[in-house]
């Protein structure tokens, strides 16, 4: 086994958000068991910083600064190329990989989100290209242009188009296409043609040591019902669910318990989400750390719309031994049993059984701890990772320190 060359779209350090926590944890995997050269992004100058731990496990770190959304998408626009590719050129970074390659015995290539695909050059020398696109991206943007009108429904029915084209090229070069779950990569197979040679699922994990609810006992008395959803809050899906549940879900809730408190509880809320806060509805914004929300929850909840692949919010409230409940989409890829680690519902009868939660706490209690258990005994990281190291070609035996 040589060395490995992993390009990734947002360095994956802090492991904080969800695109962060896979790859940080895949990284980590591979690791350990070959030398790893690490090229990726950050979305600012100021978190260039912030990523320096990382040296600790990789052999080398390069870090450019991704291009704005305006720019990305003007200079898309103007080209008729796709944002989210344009969003992620740099010449600094494409100089970086052909240096790497020239210079190390990179023997693998994995790239951590389609948009950094881009770099994979054409001629890679025998090496081995494993492309993890985690969810199926073409999909969400097809999902975003259906639901809107006017000129932000053909953008998003846009850049839907060309991703898929990109997506479909690229795991026609590549050896082997990741996703998150068995769902996305069915999904994929039917839009590419590509079999279950080319295209299979490895699932995200969780940390249930970190994710341990006894480090935050709850109180005895009942509080006010506290309701929490947890996520980036600059990011679409997120911003559409929060915003519906506030307004409408929300307010049904009320109706049987007025002193039910909404927490939307993440980063870099946009002016709308703001724009929810109330005497009920809290925006926290950006917290230290999300396990005391978790374990204060009453009720954590995933009222998503549109949703790829698995939530790691919702494996953390789940790891916390929360009582969650979600939509559909937000449910689908995730192996659990409705009704017995969790609750799947749609808009008014989300309403239903958040309430109903709320009102029979013992029967919300047993929900939540049989849910960790199924953490425990399904979702372990190294228990999901196991299988990369066929699929890159590891003989079992870990990288020397």
């Amino acid at each position: 086994m040589g060395e490995i060359l992993f390009l990734v779209h947002r360095i994956p350090y802090p492991p904080d958000r969800g695109d962060r926590i896979r790859s940080y944890h895949i990284l980590r995997h591979l690791a350990a068991r070959a030398p790893v050269h690490v090229v990726g992004f950050v979305d600012r100058p100021g978190d260039v910083a912030k990523v320096a731990p990382l040296r600790q496990i990789c052999s080398s770190l390069f870090v450019d600064v991704r291009r704005s959304r305006v720019s990305a998408g003007l200079r898309a626009m103007a080209k008729g190329d796709s944002i989210s590719l344009t969003a992620f050129r740099s010449r600094a970074m494409k100089a970086e990989v052909k240096r790497l390659l020239k210079k190390r015995p990179i023997d693998t290539i994995f790239v951590y989100s389609g948009q950094m695909a881009q770099f994979v050059p054409e001629d890679r020398g025998g090496r081995r290209f494993v492309m993890d696109f985690v969810d199926v991206d073409s999909e969400k943007f097809a999902s975003y242009g259906a639901k809107a009108a006017g000129p932000k429904g053909w953008i998003h029915r846009r850049e839907g188009e060309l991703l898929q084209a990109f997506e479909i090229e690229t795991a026609e070069r590549a050896d082997l296409s990741l996703f998150v779950s068995e769902a996305e990569a069915g999904v994929f197979r039917h839009i590419s043609g590509l079999g279950a040679d080319k295209v299979k699922a490895v699932s995200n994990g969780i940390d249930t040591d970190y994710f341990d609810p006894a480090a935050f006992p709850r109180k005895d008395e009942q509080n006010d019902p506290l309701i929490v959803f947890t996520g980036q809050m600059d990011y679409k899906p997120n911003v559409d669910a929060v915003e519906h549940f506030a307004k409408r879900t929300f307010r049904a809730i009320r109706a049987k318990h007025p002193n039910a408190v909404f927490a939307i509880v993440g980063r870099d809320p946009t002016p709308a989400v703001k724009a929810l806060a109330n005497r009920n509805v809290i925006i926290t914004g950006e917290v230290p750390d999300v396990r005391p929300w978790l374990a204060a929850a009453t009720v954590v909840v995933a009222p998503l719309e549109i949703a790829r692949g698995i939530q790691n919010k919702v494996l953390e409230a789940m790891a916390m031994a929360r009582p969650v409940v979600v939509s559909a989409p937000a449910f689908e890829g995730l192996d659990a049993e409705r009704g017995k680690h969790l609750i799947v519902a749609e808009r008014l009868d989300l309403a239903n059984a958040v309430s109903d939660l709320i009102r029979d706490p013992k029967a919300a209690e047993a929900m939540g701890k049989v849910a960790r258990e199924w953490m425990i005994q399904r979702y372990g990281w190294e228990a999901q990772l196991t299988a990369l190291d066929d699929m890159v070609g590891f003989d079992g035996e870990a990288a020397d320190a």
